[in-house]
């Protein structure tokens, strides 16, 4: 499972209902040609804002009350009129995108989180507002959860991302936990490092666990794939856990004995929590 602000959107899963497959698959698209625009290909970063400006200005248009003549954002127009989903949404996303051509190193968390809340949480809101349960409690669950995946991504991928020049680990923390960007470019999983994961990763985790709820608050198949969802992070944590801390030397990715072992808790919640904490504490 990979866990980032645009593979979460369950495109194909059997447990959308029929009739929100197709506005969930543009969303999709608009999302992840975006976030293409920003990360994929040799283009220069001015390209790159150029292609993504583009998008602003026909987010805009159906802001407007037009309809773009545009094979993504015709369809798209349609579906946020239809289910009245909120623009600002759309737009949080793109900057989210925008920034990540402009910006490669985050300060500290708040500046982390403030991205997170761009780039991740309106996936959530978004199929909040489409099932017709984008209520306060349930929005804030929501947060908490994509802003969890958004970090667990960030965390199994951090070699992936330096290669694209960025770094996620905020760098005060860096700083306190003793770890250099030296160390990311070695591949050199220290016992500094593995303390600055356990950190990271225990962060990531109480938010997914103060969002789970969200899987048994509400009914049917969106309860279901929120499930999916949350044991999907947790099988990445767990993983990382595992394997002390080190994702610089191998990447933790979910399987299909993981997939197999997490249905059963998804499907039947009430026989066990659905959280399950790792053994030990902390990558040591």
């Amino acid at each position: 499972m990979q866990v980032d602000h645009y593979e979460n959107f369950p495109v194909a899963s059997l447990a959308l209902p029929r009739r929100l497959r197709e506005p969930v698959r543009w969303i999709y698209h608009f999302a992840r040609s975006a976030d293409d625009f920003a990360d994929e290909g040799d283009a220069s970063a001015g390209e790159r804002m150029a292609q993504l400006g583009e998008y602003r200005q026909m987010l805009a248009a159906i802001g407007r009350g037009e309809t773009p003549d545009h094979a993504i954002f015709a369809p798209l127009a349609d579906v946020i009129r239809r289910h009245q989903l909120p623009l600002e949404l759309f737009t949080d996303l793109l900057s989210a995108f925008e920034q990540d051509v402009r910006v490669t190193r985050y300060a500290g968390y708040a500046e982390l989180a403030d991205y997170c809340r761009r780039s991740a949480n309106p996936v959530g809101r978004i199929l909040l507002h489409l099932f017709g349960a984008a209520t306060p409690r349930n929005l804030a669950y929501s947060d908490g959860i994509c802003t969890a995946l958004q970090l667990i991504n960030f965390w199994q991928d951090v070699t992936v991302d330096w290669d694209k020049g960025r770094v996620y680990l905020p760098q005060d923390e860096l700083a306190r936990f003793g770890v250099s960007e030296a160390d990311i470019a070695a591949r050199r999983a220290s016992p500094q490092w593995r303390a600055l994961m356990a950190f990271e990763t225990d962060r990531a985790r109480r938010l997914l666990q103060a969002g789970a709820p969200l899987g048994r608050a509400l009914p049917g198949r969106l309860g279901l794939e929120i499930r999916l969802i949350v044991l999907g992070g947790e099988a990445v944590l767990r993983k990382i856990h595992a394997a002390g801390g080190d994702v610089l030397t191998q990447r933790p990715v979910v399987g299909w004995q993981d997939i197999a072992r997490n249905l059963p808790r998804a499907l039947f919640p009430g026989l066990g929590s659905l959280f399950a904490e790792p053994a030990g504490g902390g990558c040591q």
